[in-house]
């Protein structure tokens, strides 16, 4: 049935609510900003998210929202906001010291490792996601990453998933699928592109925006039951 399994990093493969929040407080020490409360992470988490959301839409650029993001958030806090470009910078590299799995997502790889071909597909930043790859090992789990940097556009954009298609040399979009938790991201780009798509959503989020998909687990081991 599927071949090629896209595979989403941040928020699929690895929990990235848990690393953003020990690389922002290892940051919050770095520069002197007092204690990083679990209120404050939340609230950060929110705000990164808009911004993320507002460059999928195509209305900012990636350098000017990951800056804005950390503007925003210090200035709702009284913090210091013209650290934030440095922070911001730091913080990139941070997060490819500190990656988390979720839940069962080693067992999930490692059991379709060799049975199908494993392609990591992220708009995260370059930095960060080569920091990842290489302190968790998925550099040697996934038979091939593209970072939309190295790309030149973000999903969800047709050309995203033409360039990946194109470089793997995939010429049947029914032997692929996308995995990953963002509806905007994720499962409008398969959509897009029309590829078969699988919401990953362990927190049972409600799908706001009426986004179709193909599947929905809120368990990785459920993955293997689709294939």
């Amino acid at each position: 049935m599927y071949k090629y399994l896209l595979w989403d990093i941040d928020g699929t493969i690895l929990d990235f609510i848990a690393s953003e929040a020990i690389a922002i407080r290892n940051l919050f020490q770095k520069y002197n900003l007092g204690v990083c409360t679990d209120e404050m992470l939340s609230d950060y988490s929110s705000i990164n998210e808009k911004y993320w959301q507002i460059l999928e839409r195509g209305e900012m650029t990636k350098p000017q929202i990951l800056v804005g993001r950390f503007r925003e958030f210090f200035a709702k806090y009284n913090l210091d906001v013209s650290v934030a470009p440095a922070f911001n910078e730091d913080y990139q590299v941070e997060l490819g010291y500190c990656p988390v799995f979720m839940e069962h997502a080693q067992e999930v790889l490692a059991a379709c490792k060799g049975k199908y071909r494993l392609i990591g597909v992220t708009n995260g930043t370059k930095i960060a996601q080569v920091g990842k790859l290489k302190t968790s090992g998925l550099d040697k789990v996934l038979d091939a990453v593209y970072i939309s940097e190295d790309v030149g556009v973000e999903k969800p954009n047709v050309e995203y998933f033409e360039y990946v298609f194109a470089h793997e040399k995939i010429t049947s979009k029914e032997e692929a699928i996308i995995i990953g938790d963002s509806l905007t991201s994720d499962m409008q780009g398969g959509v897009n592109y029309g590829i078969a798509t699988c919401w990953f959503n362990p927190r049972h989020k409600k799908n706001a925006q009426a986004v179709k998909f193909t599947y929905e687990v809120d368990d990785l081991l459920k993955v293997l039951e689709l294939l």
